[in-house]
């Protein structure tokens, strides 16, 4: 009677943990899911207020899905849930399953990872040798042997600083008291924070731009709230999209509403801010450019984006790009300084894997420091991984991505079969729209 096999580790029970979950009970393959906090998709409960900007349609993965049954109740897959939503209706109900529960693991932080006898810089027979993951836990660190390890641990743990630099400096560690970080709930519990205060926004984005909204809510009962947008780049319109030519709705409506909140003064933006440091004087805080005029704010909000926490592989092989983070075959698909919106290519455990044999970097982390990902990506990289420890190489290898149309750039709908010879055969199936 043979051994029993060791399990595959997914680390981090969110959309995308989950769905690997979903896919490994799918195929019958002996899993384990380390989250670090007290209940799935703990990460976005922090934004649980925020209304993403797809809806369930491409928010929900089919394998997960079909294993919920008829049991579950659907939403209606054209409105736009919440952080909260994802979370209640669709990940609880997911993760309370008989083929998902039992093999649940909370208040389990991954601290490291490594090959069982061997350190980074022993490659011969690598694959034969277990990987191990030490987790710490409320009653010590435990370590578990795992057959393959999948890292869906996502990014939002670890903010981007608030300096045009990247590096998150002495001055702005000592203004902490002033500031939060990503989207805290501006309009709800933290109202009375933000209320009637001078408030200072810094990044661009989707995160920047939810919370210009959030605050400008505030400011319509408390007109005496001042929001100041800091921009680093030299003009705020290529920020708001392409309005109504994007599939994504709300996406547009993001964009529109903070045009319009800058349009009628309610929020002031300063284009060309590269924030450098602070410093802190009667109990306010003033935010410093590399050149030019200071702002004196009461509360400042850095929305950034992420990064990426690679420590816990300090002793695997792992590849990522030098500009994202991504993992290395995925960054060049994915680079900002490239791609803008819907023009990420198809892509499966090729892309997201590493020379580390068994080892997958997926969902959002996968990206790095990118900040084009969207859930459904990360579903069909969870697909193709899972196919892959299988065995099941066509399907692993057979990739079908659709991407919805953003009104700037798009993708066509395509399949990527990668031959026995390693050689890429893409069929192009018409306009995503």
């Amino acid at each position: 009677m043979s051994a029993p096999q060791n399990p595959t580790l997914v680390l981090g029970a969110g959309p995308i943990g989950l769905a690997a979950a979903a896919h490994l009970a799918t195929r019958g393959l002996p899993f384990l899911v380390l989250e670090r906090g007290e209940h799935v998709g703990a990460n976005m409960s922090d934004w649980g207020h925020i209304r993403m900007f797809s809806p369930w349609q491409y928010t929900i993965d089919a394998t997960a899905v079909d294993l919920l049954g008829d049991a579950w109740i659907s939403p209606n897959l054209e409105d736009f849930p919440t952080g909260s939503d994802m979370v209640e209706q669709y990940l609880q109900p997911l993760a309370e399953l008989s083929q998902i529960a039992p093999h649940l693991r909370f208040g389990h932080e991954v601290v490291s990872i490594h090959r069982a006898h061997m350190g980074r810089t022993m490659t011969p027979n690598r694959a034969d040798s277990p990987l191990i993951v030490t987790a710490a836990t409320a009653t010590g660190p435990v370590q578990i042997t795992a057959r393959a390890v999948i890292d869906a641990t996502g990014t939002w743990n670890h903010p981007n600083p608030a300096a045009t630099t990247g590096i998150r400096t002495d001055s702005e560690m000592a203004a902490s008291e002033y500031i939060e970080y990503g989207a805290p709930d501006i309009a709800g519990a933290l109202r009375g924070r933000y209320s009637g205060r001078r408030v200072a926004v810094i990044g661009g984005g989707h995160t920047a731009q939810n919370v210009l909204r959030a605050l400008a809510a505030v400011r319509e009962t408390d007109p005496t709230t001042d929001i100041q947008w800091l921009i680093r780049r030299g003009s705020a319109e290529s920020l708001y999209g392409s309005g109504s030519a994007d599939e994504l709705s709300q996406r547009a409506a993001l964009g529109s509403a903070a045009r319009d909140l800058v349009g009628s003064g309610a929020v002031r933006p300063h284009t060309g801010f590269l924030t450098h440091d602070f410093d802190i004087a009667d109990g306010a805080v003033r935010v410093h450019p590399l050149d030019g005029q200071s702002l004196v704010v009461d509360e400042v909000i850095v929305a950034t984006g992420q990064r990426p926490d690679h420590s816990t592989t300090a002793e695997l092989q792992i590849d990522v790009d030098p500009v994202t983070e991504a993992t290395r075959h995925l960054g060049p698909l994915i680079d900002p300084n490239v791609h803008s919106c819907a023009t990420v290519p198809p892509h499966g455990h090729r892309e997201v894997g590493h020379p580390e044999p068994n080892f997958y970097t997926v969902g959002m982390k996968s990206y790095g420091r990118a900040p084009t990902f969207l859930l459904m990506t990360g579903y069909e990289q969870v697909r193709s991984v899972v196919a892959a420890l299988d065995g099941d190489m066509e399907a692993a290898d057979t990739v079908d991505f659709v991407l919805p149309e953003s009104g700037v750039c798009g993708v066509p709908t395509a399949r990527v079969i990668v031959t026995s010879t390693g050689e890429e055969v893409i069929e192009q199936a018409g306009c995503c729209g």
